[in-house]
């Protein structure tokens, strides 16, 4: 094995948690920082252009092309579970939505782990600390971080009378989805700068790259946490690279920021986790913790398409070579128009019933319908409504299916398992349907074209949410933060790996519930304030 040298620490994972982690833990000059990164430090133009996640998803060159187990609740489908890789992780290739959740979210975060430095207030100056928004500084906004927010560059009629419709419904209008509540219906704004991907290593790492005490280490798939012999004490990592196995030692401490399938998948290649599944995959076990690669929550969205008359979609403009001419025109002349685009462009929040304190489904309304990702648009033209449920009851798993590092885990995210997300699909479909037949879109005869509307029963909808529904790609809780009583907690609310010195994780995996929005821009935050902790416990232990 190849001693690879020590660091004060070894930051395991260049995603957007490892990239802030790298900005912020090397901006002291007195400690040196390793980041370790599985993909390439990716310089594809696709990774830059917004619409480039068309080409970078399921791609192994820029995604970890993962897929699901087969899934009961999805009537027996297996789906691609997409994962970015390379510097800046799913940053490169997610939807680029700037959104926090709610204030509910996080107060609910503090009392699951008795620590009120995740409440609303305690974690809101980490999202301004770190953002760069388009208004400038308020008392809800930042400016001058390295978090680029800005409006999207492009706007669709489709989308403004969806809008209309969906007041008109009973969802009122906002200005601004990230203030604690986001009730309302609004244009998304996004991580770009002036029409280019604002990723985190844009953001965070480019900055840094030239520190003296950091080391950025690509193509370095890691393996296991080093452990001590005599005591429960992370000593390092054990890596790949080249074909050849390697090992960096941490002085301070080893911090995974994998994310929600890799950071758990590391642990129990480690010998963490729960004993009965490590011994039969023969791992000894190194330190027992039950919770490992458990308490998986994803959001489903449920895509359902409308046909539509006399109005433009991207549909016709794709499917038409002078449409395609002035896209990339619009492009390359103003950095404006379709190829600026995030997937989803309208957002609106939404209560599922009356009886839920704040909104609990999230719309992405998109001016295009395809069957499926990577499939071409439709020839008619149409617009795609996607519902889904913000806090989903079902519990799935991460479990890796043998001791070699390249190997892809089990992901099984249960979807639909629990009969309460059962409901909240059939009354999401049947809100979809009810803003579709109002006056705002009346003009252009919208017609479900997807689920259909043969589905007409609190049933036979929840079996077609199963058909039509697919991630948005928000995995989180697998190396879950918790009280000391949890048994199924993996980390304290530091970030601290329970019972072993030295490790941590920090990244989407330490979310005891998922958010109520997009997850990307809550693990920066996470990031942040991990970043801040592990600084205070070595002035606290020096």
């Amino acid at each position: 094995m190849k001693d690879f040298g020590e660091f004060d620490y070894v930051i395991v994972g260049g995603g957007a948690a490892g990239c802030v982690l790298a900005n912020r833990l090397s901006a002291d000059p007195d400690v040196s920082v390793l980041l370790l990164e599985a993909g390439n430090d990716e310089k594809w133009i696709w990774t830059k252009i917004p619409v480039g996640y068309l080409y970078c998803i399921n791609n192994p060159r820029t995604d970890w092309c993962y897929k699901t187990e087969p899934e009961a609740g999805l009537n027996g489908r297996s789906i691609i579970y997409a994962r970015g890789k390379g510097l800046g992780g799913s940053t490169l290739i997610n939807a680029m939505l700037y959104l926090r959740g709610q204030a509910r979210d996080y107060n609910e975060w503090a009392e699951l782990t008795g620590d009120a430095g995740w409440n609303w207030d305690s974690v809101l100056p980490h999202f301004t600390g770190v953002e760069d928004n388009w208004r400038g500084k308020d008392e809800h906004h930042g400016s001058g971080g390295e978090w680029r927010v800005e409006q999207q560059r492009l706007c669709w009629e489709i989308l403004d009378r969806f809008a209309e419709a969906a007041v008109q419904a009973g969802v009122p209008a906002t200005p601004d989805f990230n203030r604690g509540n986001n009730i309302g219906v609004s244009q998304f704004e996004v991580n770009q700068k002036r029409g280019t991907r604002w990723s985190a290593v844009r953001g965070f790492l480019d900055p840094v790259r030239q520190r003296p005490n950091l080391t950025i280490v690509t193509g370095a798939l890691s393996d296991r946490v080093l452990m001590g012999e005599s005591e429960k004490r992370a000593l390092g990592i054990v890596f790949r690279l080249g074909g050849e196995e390697c090992v960096a030692r941490a002085r301070i401490e080893t911090v995974l920021a994998a994310g929600s399938i890799g950071s758990p998948a590391i642990l129990q290649r480690s010998g963490i986790g729960d004993p009965a599944f490590l011994q039969s995959l023969g791992i000894p076990v190194a330190h027992a913790l039950a919770g490992v690669g458990s308490n998986l929550q994803d959001h489903l969205q449920l895509r359902t398409i409308f046909k539509v008359e006399g109005i433009k979609t991207l549909n016709q403009q794709a499917n038409s070579l002078i449409g395609k001419m002035k896209m990339a025109l619009d492009y390359a002349l103003f950095k404006r128009g379709p190829l600026t685009m995030a997937p989803s462009q309208l957002g609106l929040f939404a209560h599922s019933s009356p009886d839920v304190a704040t909104p609990d489904l999230e719309y992405h309304v998109q001016p295009l319908s395809l069957d499926k990702f990577g499939d071409p648009l439709h020839t008619f033209p149409a617009f795609t409504a996607s519902v889904c449920d913000l806090r989903p009851q079902s519990r799935g798993s991460i479990l890796i299916r043998d001791r070699a590092p390249d190997s892809a885990p089990k992901i099984a995210p249960n979807y639909l398992s629990h009969e309460a997300d059962r409901e909240k699909a059939a009354r999401a479909l049947k809100l979809t349907r009810r803003i579709a037949e109002q006056a705002a879109l009346a003009p252009y005869k919208p017609v479900e074209y997807l689920p259909g509307p043969k589905f007409d029963t609190d049933e036979a909808l929840a079996f077609a949410a199963g058909n039509i529904g697919t991630t948005i790609f928000h995995p989180i809780g697998t190396c879950k933060m918790g009280r000391p009583d949890d048994a199924t907690a993996v980390t304290d609310s530091r970030l601290r790996v329970r019972g072993v010195a030295g490790l941590r994780v920090v990244d989407a995996s330490v979310m005891p519930t998922i958010t109520s929005g997009n997850t990307s821009s809550p693990t920066v935050m996470i990031a942040a304030r991990g970043a801040e902790l592990i600084r205070a416990d070595r002035r606290n232990a020096a």
